[in-house]
C-alpha cells in the first residue's frame, strides 16, 4: 500500500509548477548558469590555428576525438576555453574519496560531519587546481607537436595553462552553484548538457555520411532502433527496486498505546546510478587526452597509448569495464548505501526486518543484499557502457556514440525530474499547512464553525 507522500507525488500535477515560485527560481537559475556554460565552449584559446584544428578533428571525429568533444561539450573542437571540461574536478574527487576510504585521519574527517565534508571538498578543490594545471600544459606541449599552435612557445604555453585552468574552476564553481542554489546535481548537468548539445549535430552527420556514401538503410534504422531500445533499457534498469520489509513494533507514549506499522527500505538495482561510468571514462581519458594532438607519427610512446587505450580496443574495453565494476562496488558501499549506517538507524528507531536481529545481523543480512543487487547493478553498467563501443567499432559508425553518454542522459534526467517533483510535493505540503493554519487563526479569533440544525420538533 502507497503512503501518503507517494500518492501525493503521484497525483502531483505540473500546472503547480506555475505555483511554486521557489522552484520556477531555482530552475531559472540553474539554465541561465548552463547557458552561461555554453557560451564559454564558444570562446577559443588564444593562439590556435582554427582551421589545422578543424581539419585535425573532422578525422578524429569516430575516435577518442569524437569522445572527448563529447563529454566537454564541443569545447575540444572549437579548443575553448573549457576544453578540459569539468574532467579534471571528476578525476580530483575519484582520488579524494579513495583516500578518503583507506587512510585514517581521513577516514575521521568523513565522520565529522558537514565540517568534515568541506575540508574534503577544500582538498577536492585543490587536486583539481592541480590535475587541471598538468593537463592543460601538457595539452599545450601536445597543440604545438601537433602543428595547431600559430605561435609556438612559452608565451602560448603560460597563456594556455591560464585559460585552461581558469575554465576548469569556473566550470567547478558554476556546478557548485548550481547544486546549491539550482535544481540537480551541477557537475552533471554540466555533462549532461554537453552530450546533449552535440547530439543533434553527430546525428545529422550520421545520415548525411550514411546517404553519401549509400549505406544500407536497413543499417541506419537498426542502429536507431538500438539506440531507442538502449534508452529503453537503461529507463527500465534505473527505475528498479529490490524493496526490504521493515517492520515497526507497538510503542506506548505516556497513556497512549500507537500501533506497529510497517514499510520498506527501497535498494535501487544501481544505488551507484552513472556515476561508475564517469569515473571510469575521465580516468581513462586522463592518460589518452593529451596523446590525441600529439600526432601518432612523431611520439612512439604516444602512438602505443593510442594503439591500446583508444576506444574500441581490447585492452580499452578490458580497462573499462573492470574501472566500472570497481566503482559500481566502492561507491555503493561508501557512499551511496553504508549498511552499517543504515542499520544503526534502523536500531535507533526501533525498526528491524522480520526475522533478522537488529544491529549486526542486520548489518550483515544487508550486506549480504546490496552486495548482490551491485552484482548486478555492476554488469548492467558494463554491458550498456561497452555494447555500443564495440557495435560502433564492428559497424565503423562515423560519430562517437557511446553508453556512457546514454546513461548519463537517463540519469541525470531522472535525477532532475524526481527533484522537481518532491519541490512540488514539498509546496503541496506547505499549501496544506497554511490552509490549516489560516483556519486555526479563524477559529481563535472568536467565530464558531456553523452548526447544522437539526429536524423540527413536532
Amino acid at each position: 500500500m502507497a503512503s501518503s507522500a507517494e500518492q501525493m507525488a503521484a497525483n502531483t500535477s505540473w500546472a503547480t509548477l506555475a505555483k511554486a515560485k521557489d522552484l520556477r527560481q531555482r530552475i531559472f537559475f540553474a539554465i541561465g548558469l548552463l547557458i552561461v556554460y555554453r557560451i564559454g565552449t564558444y570562446i577559443p584559446v588564444p593562439g590556435i590555428d582554427g582551421g589545422q584544428l578543424r581539419e585535425f578533428m573532422s578525422g578524429a571525429a569516430a575516435g577518442l576525438g569524437g569522445m572527448l568533444n563529447m563529454f566537454t561539450g564541443g569545447a575540444i573542437a572549437r579548443m575553448g576555453i573549457f576544453a578540459l571540461g569539468i574532467m579534471p574536478y571528476i578525476s580530483a574527487s575519484i582520488i579524494v574519496q579513495l583516500v578518503a576510504s583507506m587512510y585514517g585521519p581521513w577516514q575521521n574527517l568523513r565522520k565529522e560531519g558537514e565540517l568534515g565534508r568541506r575540508k574534503l571538498n577544500q582538498y577536492t578543490r585543490y587536486g583539481t587546481v592541480f590535475l587541471a594545471l598538468v593537463q592543460s600544459y601538457g595539452l599545450a606541449i601536445s597543440l604545438e607537436a601537433g602543428d595547431l599552435a600559430t605561435d609556438p612557445g612559452w608565451f602560448f604555453r603560460i597563456s594556455t595553462v591560464i585559460t585552461l585552468v581558469g575554465g576548469t574552476l569556473f566550470l567547478m564553481w558554476l556546478g557548485e552553484q548550481i547544486t546549491s542554489r539550482g535544481i540537480g546535481n551541477g557537475t552533471s548537468l554540466i555533462i549532461f548538457v554537453g552530450i546533449i548539445a552535440e547530439l543533434p549535430a553527430q546525428l545529422a552527420q550520421f545520415l548525411t555520411q550514411s546517404r553519401a556514401e549509400n549505406t544500407n538503410w536497413m543499417l541506419v534504422v537498426g542502429i536507431l532502433g538500438m539506440m531507442i531500445a538502449l534508452v529503453a533499457f537503461v529507463v527500465f534498469m534505473e527505475r528498479a527496486l529490490r524493496k526490504v520489509h521493515i517492520q515497526y513494533p507497538r510503542r506506548q507514549v505516556g497513556m497512549k498505546v500507537y500501533d506497529g506499522g510497517s514499510s520498506h527500505l527501497p535498494i535501487k538495482v544501481n544505488p551507484a546510478n552513472v556515476i561508475p561510468a564517469i569515473f571510469a571514462s575521465s580516468l581513462l581519458l586522463l592518460p589518452t587526452t593529451l596523446s590525441t594532438f600529439s600526432g601518432q607519427s612523431t611520439n612512439p610512446i604516444m602512438a602505443t597509448i593510442l594503439a591500446y587505450f583508444g576506444p574500441g580496443q581490447p585492452l580499452y574495453l578490458v580497462f573499462f569495464a573492470g574501472l566500472i565494476i570497481f566503482f559500481t562496488f566502492f561507491y555503493t558501499l561508501n557512499v551511496s548505501f553504508k549498511v552499517d549506517d543504515i542499520a544503526d538507524n534502523l536500531k535507533n528507531q526501533n525498526g528491524f526486518i522480520p526475522g533478522i536481529r537488529p544491529g549486526k545481523r542486520t548489518e550483515e543480512y544487508l550486506h549480504y543484499i546490496v552486495t548482490r543487487i551491485c552484482t548486478v547493478g555492476a554488469l548492467y553498467l558494463a554491458a550498456v557502457a561497452l555494447m555500443p563501443e564495440i557495435l560502433r567499432a564492428e559497424l565503423a559508425i562515423p560519430f562517437y556514440f557511446g553508453g556512457t553518454s546514454v546513461l548519463i542522459v537517463v540519469a541525470v534526467t531522472l535525477d532532475t525530474m524526481s527533484q522537481v517533483q518532491s519541490h512540488l510535493v514539498a509546496h503541496q505540503y506547505e499549501g496544506l499547512l497554511e490552509r490549516s493554519q489560516l483556519r486555526g487563526r479563524k477559529r481563535t479569533d472568536g467565530s464558531k464553525p456553523a452548526r447544522k440544525k437539526g429536524p423540527a420538533l413536532r
